[in-house]
């Protein structure tokens, strides 16, 4: 195959805007996510984007802290786009924005995942007109605002600053649009402090394509995107995508008496931004001490709940963690000076064991960590072995700022399956440790992370294609390379099988590798549990979730997935109580309250507790929309309530609506909704988009099962029987419930969906009646209320089938 550029480049004119979140860098990574979804939101809204949007020219691009839109049919549609984002931003004051518009040639390509992308000095000179601006700044280039002064109307609002000499000796004629109280019209504080240009000034260097153009668009439509509700993915029915777990109320066993937990060390620095460092110190320590396999040491999901807790009660805390003794301390920076407080407590005794204060350099903070460390080791008299202590003193980098990025981005992976939206948080993190790993190429660490998220996109389908296996792939290879036979390493290669191939033997094979240098880490643990219930081996799937709870009894999601496992077994009362005691560890997790509530639904087909929920979430919380839309729209469904429904997916993201990893687009959720209300050409046009951007995948990839199982849907709904029919059969050979008796349970109930709407009832009965008996997440509730069975209604075998799930 050749790899000759090509040459023959097709460049056209593109009106580009781009948008930028002022002081983005100095929030907290919760809050930089929180302020990209409002963003999102806002953007989305505007009529300038829809109509661009309908007409399909547009592409919409993430920046990491904003985004870049590309129109292409009139330079009035970037200017009005950013007046138009700029008068709904004022209903969020706290979301500041400043924005830059240029016209210049761009050339559209496909990236390594053949997702569009641009290309073209035009983006970069964009790039440089909006760095010029401050908040409330709309900042075109000349030569743009030359072609809006052609229109009378604009000509007003179009104000001259002059040329500016800017970075790497580029000159800008800049010109600011504000209009009744749109914009800003302050001179930009760049411009006061920099000079205009002048003859015989630097040269003008050609502009070179910015990085995170060249390379952070693989993940374009990913941070566009509102993201997918927490603990589970969008979806139709109540269905959490299996990142897994199982049982209920919390075992009574005998406390070991060489067992610790680390809690957050607490930050007495003015500056917040040095919350991250805190958090690193205490992660570090707690790193440290559970390589040691004669201790056991609780994870750090389950300690950090009592970050902010004021007065803690140590005694209760140990009860609740399982151990016997508490690390407690504080971290306070300044400057180039680091103080570390910490103490050892006997929590059964309230007995203060040990304590020490450390004053030194920051540069010397993983040093103060591994004395820390050992110390602790030391106290509880734990043998430490010579490659346990090698371990310990191993740095993690000496970048501090790199450390930080590091940090944040894990904080966000750890959160993105419990109070984040899972999409934009992952590829958020991916953006944090592609910096840490420019600052420092050898941070180990970074690598995992980075190979985590990559495999987990891959796996939940938001970017289900070879590249993103093969950008794990390379930073595995990089992780291996710098820690071989690491406990990291082999626990990345175990993901990377499991998430990417579902290669569920050699997943084990490295899993029991790497619990041998990790012997307190649960996720060997998690994996192994969701690997055996996806082989249909639940007994042995419980119990090591439940080993994994006892490394990490607080966190929410391995309860919560334990539900998962009674639900798909229809042990609803044993579903609930799980759900009580992850409620009761994290009270306000909207993700966890709604799945509480949809078990009555499923169990005895009563909506209204989810639907006291759901508005109860509504009310606390304007931005809740975004993280319960799937499920606000399943229940809107089964109750039949379609304006509800309707603004349900206003709020659902732009990547659509999964079902487990089944990758329903968003046009298919419009479509469902068009028909349920009668609008049959509404409906038929959205699910032909739905069908188009289905049969794009499966093209691609020819043996992606749960794509051809939603383009079998699509063909199914559009009369396509031939093709539907054979597309869901081929879904349910790819895809069999003895290779995933999780998705492939699902296949078959949607095959038998498949098989109704084309008229096949017989066919549908068949494949109904199967997967009634199988494990899955097929309820009472859901065919009694759901519409997606309302052709078999009636039916006596249907009502059969119904009566076999009823409650007992």
């Amino acid at each position: 195959m050749s790899v000759e550029p090509n040459s023959d480049l097709q460049l056209e004119i593109g009106y580009l805007l781009l948008i930028d979140v002022v002081g983005y860098s100095k929030l907290l990574v919760n809050e930089q996510v929180e302020l990209l979804q409002e963003l999102n939101q806002i953007v989305r809204s505007t009529p300038s984007f829809r109509n661009a949007e309908a007409t399909g020219k547009l592409i919409r691009l993430p920046t990491g802290d904003g985004m870049a839109l590309v129109f292409f049919r009139s330079p009035e549609e970037p200017a009005q786009c950013a007046l138009e984002i700029h008068a709904a931003s004022k209903r969020h004051p706290h979301l500041q924005l400043r924005m830059g518009v240029h016209s210049g040639p761009v050339n559209q390509i496909s990236d390594v995942n053949d997702r569009s992308n641009v290309a073209g000095t035009g983006i970069n000179v964009a790039q440089r007109v909006m760095d010029c601006g401050d908040a409330g700044h709309i900042l075109l280039s000349k030569h743009v605002a030359d072609d809006l002064a052609q229109y009378r109307h604009w000509q007003p609002f179009l104000h001259d600053l002059g040329e500016w000499e800017v970075k790497h000796g580029l000159r800008l004629n800049l010109v600011n649009l504000y209009k009744d109280g749109l914009g800003n019209p302050a001179i930009p504080e760049k411009l006061k402090r920099g000079q205009r240009w002048k003859k015989g000034g630097t040269p003008v260097r050609p502009v070179r394509p910015l990085r995170w153009l060249k390379f952070g668009l693989v993940a374009a439509l990913l941070l566009a995107a509102l993201a997918l509700a927490s603990t589970f993915l969008i979806s139709f029915r109540r269905a959490s995508s299996t990142t897994e777990t199982s049982f209920g109320s919390a075992a009574t066993v005998a406390v070991p008496e060489k067992s610790i937990a680390v809690l957050p060390f607490e930050n007495l620095s003015d500056d917040k931004q040095n919350a991250y460092f805190a958090d690193g110190v205490q992660d570090e320590i707690l790193a440290d001490l559970a390589k040691v396999a004669d201790l056991k040491v609780i994870s750090r999901t389950s300690v950090m709940q009592y970050k902010n807790s004021v007065n803690r009660n140590l005694r209760e805390i140990a009860k609740a963690l399982g151990v016997a003794h508490i690390l407690e301390g504080t971290v306070q920076r300044s400057g180039d000076r680091v103080r570390v407080s910490a103490q050892l407590i006997d929590a059964r005794s309230d007995a203060h064991l040990w304590g020490e204060k450390y004053d030194r350099e920051v540069a010397d903070v993983f040093a103060i960590e591994t004395e820390l460390s050992e110390q602790i080791v030391a106290q509880l008299k734990s043998r430490l072995s010579t490659k346990e202590k090698a371990a310990i003193e191993q740095k993690p980098t000496d970048d501090l700022a790199a450390y930080d990025l590091y940090e944040r981005a894990k904080t966000l992976i750890e959160n993105s399956t419990i109070d984040l939206p899972l999409h934009e948080s992952l590829v958020e993190a991916v953006r944090l440790l592609n910096q840490a790993l420019e600052r420092d190429p050898t941070f180990a660490l970074a690598y995992y992370q980075l190979a985590h998220a990559h495999d987990l996109i891959y796996f939940v389908g938001a970017d289900h294609t070879p590249g993103r296996l093969a950008m794990a792939d390379g930073a595995i290879r990089a992780l291996d390379r710098l820690r071989p036979n690491s406990g990291e390493a082999h626990l990345a290669v175990a993901k990377h099988y499991y998430w990417g191939y579902l290669d569920y033997d050699r997943a084990r094979v490295e899993l029991e590798l790497a619990k041998e240098s990790l012997p307190n880490d649960p996720l060997p643990f998690l994996l192994a549990g969701y690997i055996d219930r996806r082989q249909s081996r639940w007994e042995e799937s419980t119990k090591n979730l439940e080993r994994a709870v006892e490394l990490d009894p607080q966190y929410p999601l391995v309860l919560e997935q334990i539900s998962r496992s009674y639900i798909c077994l229809r042990r609803y009362a044993d579903a609930e109580r799980v759900l009580d005691r992850a409620i009761a560890a994290a009270p306000t997790e909207a993700g966890l309250r709604t799945s509480r509530g949809f078990v009555e639904l499923y169990w005895h087909a009563d909506p209204r507790p989810v639907s006291s929920t759901i508005q109860a979430i509504l009310a606390e919380n304007p931005r809740a929309p975004e993280n319960i839309a799937d499920v606000w729209l399943f229940l809107s469904l089964c109750q039949r309530d379609f304006d509800d429904a309707q603004r349900a997916l206003a709020s659902l993201p732009i990547v659509g609506c999964h079902e487990e990893t089944i990758p329903f687009p968003q046009s298919w959720c419009e479509g469902v909704i068009a028909q349920l209300r009668g609008d049959k050409a509404v409906a038929h046009s959205a699910f032909t988009s739905a069908r188009v951007e289905m049969a794009k995948l499966v093209e691609q990839q020819p043996s992606y099962a749960e794509a051809l199982c939603a383009l079998g849907m699509a063909d199914a709904v559009l009369g396509y029987k031939d093709d539907a029919i054979r597309e869901g059969r081929r879904a349910a050979e790819l895809l069999p419930v003895e290779k995933d008796s999780v998705v492939g349970a699902l296949v078959v109930q949607n095959l038998a969906l498949i098989y109704a709407w084309t008229g096949e009832k017989d066919l549908a009965f068949e494949q109904l009646t199967i997967a009634a008996k199988l494990p899955g997440f097929l309820s009472y509730g859901e065919l009694r209320l759901h519409p997606y069975w309302d052709s078999l209604r009636g039916d006596p075998r249907f009502e059969k089938i119904v009566a076999s799930l009823a409650p007992k």
